[in-house]
């Protein structure tokens, strides 16, 4: 996967030339506003959607954010294999998957915010779409789980309404596509060890250990 997105205009215009004879100029610009209506009117009607993507530096290395019209639809650790990811959220969301430009500016903000101690809670707009049925469930009341604090699977899964499917919340949990802003690490066993985390045990150490840090040094 390339770091650059191809130049979409560019090519449009060349094709318009060469199949009109059309120069640049207000007449150019026309055909290329009729043609973007028309691929969007097309892309609506066979589902086509542009995820757009970035890395961001972090204390528990490289993070891959990747989001759609409708909001931030995943984030990834490096050691999944970022080109990996890329080529399953293209097949799983949409056909193009593009570098982004300035779509993801907020959410590298607000990600460097957490990692500062300087943001608790993420306000981020989410799209959902890569989490179904009793995943999704687990997933949204993650958030309830206090900054600082962690809560065993058995827990949240009584929460969920389904106290006795813990090994589902651990399955979820550990395939939660947007770790980090939605808060599976907060999630531990009943004994109090990790359990598993998509970007390791040692990547979840450090969340809780940062959250818990600086949680007590709020209270001191």
């Amino acid at each position: 996967m390339t770091d650059t997105a191809p130049d979409v205009d560019t090519a449009v215009q060349h094709r318009l030339v060469v199949a009109t004879d059309t120069e640049p100029g207000p007449d150019l610009d026309a055909h290329l506003d009729l043609l973007r209506g028309r691929l969007a009117d097309q892309a609506a009607v066979v589902g086509t959607v542009d995820v757009f993507w970035r890395t961001v530096p972090s204390p528990v290395g490289l993070l891959l954010l990747c989001a759609t019209d409708v909001g931030l639809v995943r984030v990834a650790f490096d050691i999944e294999d970022h080109d990996a990811v890329l080529d399953r959220v293209a097949e799983q969301v949409g056909s193009r998957v593009l570098r982004s430009g300035r779509q993801l500016d907020e959410v590298a903000v607000e990600i460097d915010q957490y990692f500062a101690g300087r943001r608790r809670d993420f306000d981020l707009v989410l799209d959902r779409r890569l989490s179904r049925g009793f995943q999704r469930t687990v997933l949204e009341h993650l958030p309830e789980i206090p900054y600082g604090e962690t809560a065993s699977y058995a827990r949240v899964a009584t929460a969920s309404g389904s106290p006795r499917a813990v090994r589902a919340v651990g399955t979820a949990c550990a395939t939660n596509p947007l770790p980090v802003v939605v808060p599976c690490h907060r999630v531990v066993r009943s004994d109090g060890t990790p359990g598993r985390y998509r970007g390791g045990e040692a990547a979840k150490a450090v969340l809780l250990g940062l959250e818990s840090q600086l949680s007590a040094g709020a209270r001191s």
